[in-house]
């Protein structure tokens, strides 16, 4: 499983940002933001799947609300008028784990990329193709040292991630659903600072870029589906 691991996910991921190093001046701030954007690219019309499934949802979040009320002393009339609702909508409500699902072996890719890519040893992996940079240098732009933590960039991935989840936030949602949006939108964006606050740098860099592009996925989706109702 570890060598499958390795093959699949690991050593593509390890190949494709050595190259974009050696392709940004051997600057590997650059080369991971030139990474999130190949990669957000890639999984554009999963994400963007994803994003119109959650928020045909939540625009049925007070019906939803209501049928759970209705049958709330039966649960198995509430799931059969649930999924009722769903087919009158022509929703999918697992259409939004696949995009998650794809994405969990890429990032514990690329966590272990980040890891491990100042290790010369790690450069054995690399693809004829690919030319060997002999070593990684872990200063981007001159002044940020990719290798050790940065508080600075474990707070922009907090706020990025704060923005990204008030973002999502319809306005549509009741009761419980409510409840959680409003918790997790204050809980996770501590989450990940207290992750990136104990992480190399290089990982923090990437979450800022990739939830700033999550933002722009977000707008764009509530400014087209804006005051739109899912199709029954």
């Amino acid at each position: 499983m570890i060598w499958l691991f390795t093959t699949i996910i690991y050593q593509p991921l390890l190949n494709v940002i050595v190259l974009l190093y050696g392709l940004a001046a051997q600057d590997l701030g650059i080369a991971i933001v030139l990474m999130t954007l190949l990669i957000r690219a890639l999984s554009l019309p999963l994400s963007m799947r994803m994003l119109r499934s959650q928020r045909e949802m939540a625009l049925l979040g007070p019906e939803m609300e209501r049928l759970k009320s209705l049958h709330k002393d039966d649960k198995t009339k509430q799931g059969q008028a649930m999924m009722e609702l769903y087919k009158q909508h022509n929703i999918n409500p697992l259409a939004g784990c696949l995009p998650l699902i794809v994405q969990i072996p890429v990032l514990l890719g690329l966590y272990r990329v980040f890891l491990n890519i100042f290790k010369p040893e790690s450069l054995e992996l690399l693809y004829a193709l690919v030319p060997n940079p002999g070593i990684i240098e872990t200063v981007s732009l001159g002044f940020i040292d990719l290798a050790s933590r940065s508080v600075v960039l474990a707070l922009m991935a907090g706020a990025a991630q704060f923005v990204h989840a008030k973002l999502s936030q319809t306005g549509q949602q009741t009761g419980q659903a409510a409840m959680l949006g409003k918790q997790m939108m204050y809980f996770f964006p501590i989450m990940i600072i207290v992750i990136s606050w104990n992480l190399p740098a290089g990982l923090a860099l990437y979450w800022v870029v990739s939830t700033l592009l999550s933002i722009g996925e977000q707008w764009y989706v509530q400014r087209t589906m804006h005051h739109v109702q899912p199709a029954a």
